[in-house]
């Protein structure tokens, strides 16, 4: 019997986790080890096969869709080091946010920031750019102080700043386009305790004081319904109060029966019946009362999500982004589209990284959703047109219409990032339909 990692086993159908992209790669392997990874990246290298890397599915797009080899990093989920005194801690590429979260509790530290969705891999989530929110913090990848590539001959190069400055600023966003992010090393904090106030409040009051309401907590964020005008606020601020978990059974009925299994139902309900979403829009809103927490960081950035849908998100230089929301809203009313799930607009901090959606600006963010099942397209587009016009750079694990031509102008290190990568993967190893659209060929 073959072992799953074998090169020339018959490879089965991979989806993400909305269910909405699909491929069938040549072969689907799962290394357990940096030696096995090289050694499979080598032989696909040999076979002139080209190679993506799935974390946990989490994108919307086809980014880690393959007609090659497929590798999947599920067995390469260890914490390798801890550095304690020094706040460091390298990992294998495939760990998940929340046993990363959990093994940086038993150590006292925590990581400064996250999103809302702690299921992906640490590496697919900072090669995408993925952020939480917070006007002082970056996002996933601004934490990262070095990495380990895996080449497509199947040596491997150590990225760090002290290194190879340009490889380093491209690889921390590198949309699996460079290699196999093998090994990374984050920085973190001193384990710390938020409280977090969810509460609704007017939209227009929300919308005016964006900008002070982003500064003064340590993080905020909010959604609105269309057809609403009221803003479901969230406010995490860190606090030396002791943290009071909630029972299981609070966490429960909180999270998973009013927070999915009950919108899920609204949202079946709408998909039936268009016309009475901005009634159920308006409901759930009603429904939506205040809640008060006290726990660990990773505790509170995170939220189950068992409602699938489908995403698109852009960042916005953040001067830009109340008018974004406005404007949504109203196409969403003038155009009648059908939309049962919430806008949410958040805020990061300006970085580095060459490809980083948030590079060398103040961002706001700002995502629409659409329910599984129903069309996203007319909607998605005529948002996109929106973002388009304020200077918007759509985030790369979403959905979104752009090319290599529409998004070189939006990037000013593009050019930088585009010389790495001829230089690291000259035949386009670690390329597929979403990088011959998105980036173009290495060096073209």
């Amino acid at each position: 019997m073959r072992e799953p990692n074998d090169p020339h086993m018959a490879a089965s159908q991979w989806h993400n986790w909305a269910g909405d992209e699909r491929c069938t790669p040549v072969a689907i392997e799962h290394p357990r080890s940096l030696s096995e990874l090289a050694g499979a990246v080598a032989d696909a290298d040999r076979r002139g096969l080209r190679v993506r890397v799935a974390g946990s599915g989490h994108s919307f797009s086809d980014v880690a869709c393959s007609d090659g080899l497929l590798l999947v990093l599920d067995r390469m989920g260890q914490v390798l080091d801890v550095d304690r005194a020094g706040g460091l801690v390298r990992v294998q590429g495939g760990i998940r946010i929340h046993d990363l979260s959990r093994r940086l509790q038993d150590h006292g530290l925590a990581l400064e920031n996250l999103g809302d969705i702690d299921v992906q891999s640490i590496a697919g989530a900072i090669s995408t750019a993925t952020h939480g929110t917070g006007a002082r913090l970056g996002n996933l990848s601004s934490q990262v102080v070095a990495l380990t590539l895996v080449l497509a001959d199947g040596s491997t190069l150590e990225c760090s700043p002290q290194g190879d400055p340009d490889v380093f600023a491209a690889a921390r966003v590198g949309l699996g386009a460079l290699g196999v992010i093998a090994e990374v090393t984050l920085r973190c904090v001193p384990a710390f305790t938020l409280h977090g106030i969810d509460a609704p409040a007017p939209l227009e009051d929300t919308l005016e004081r964006f900008e002070e309401l982003a500064r003064a907590n340590d993080h905020f964020e909010f959604f609105v319904f269309p057809h609403t005008s009221t803003a479901l606020t969230r406010t995490n601020n860190r606090t030396e109060r002791p943290p009071r978990p909630r029972s299981r059974v609070l966490a429960y009925a909180s999270d998973v029966l009013l927070t999915n299994r009950a919108f899920e139902l609204f949202c079946r309900a709408g998909r039936r019946v268009p016309r009475a979403i901005p009634t159920l829009n308006r409901i759930v809103t009603r429904l939506a009362g205040r809640r008060e927490r006290v726990e660990s960081s990773a505790a509170i950035f995170s939220s189950p999500r068992l409602v699938r849908f489908t995403e698109m998100e852009y960042a916005l230089p953040r001067g830009h982004t109340v008018e974004a929301v406005r404007r949504v809203m109203d196409c969403i009313c003038e155009r009648g589209f059908a939309v049962p799930f919430p806008i949410e607009v958040r805020t990061v901090a300006p970085d580095d990284a060459y490809l980083s959606t948030a590079a060398g600006r103040e961002s706001g963010f700002v995502a629409v959703h659409m329910y599984r099942g129903m069309p996203w397209e007319p909607y998605f587009g005529a948002v996109a047109e929106i973002m388009d016009s304020l200077d918007g750079r759509p985030h790369w694990g979403k959905r979104h219409f752009h090319t290599a031509a529409t998004l070189r102008p939006r990037y000013p290190d593009w050019d930088r990032f585009a010389a790495v990568r001829a230089r690291l993967d000259a035949r386009g190893r670690f390329a597929n339909a979403w990088t011959d659209r998105v980036l173009g060929a290495p060096g073209g």
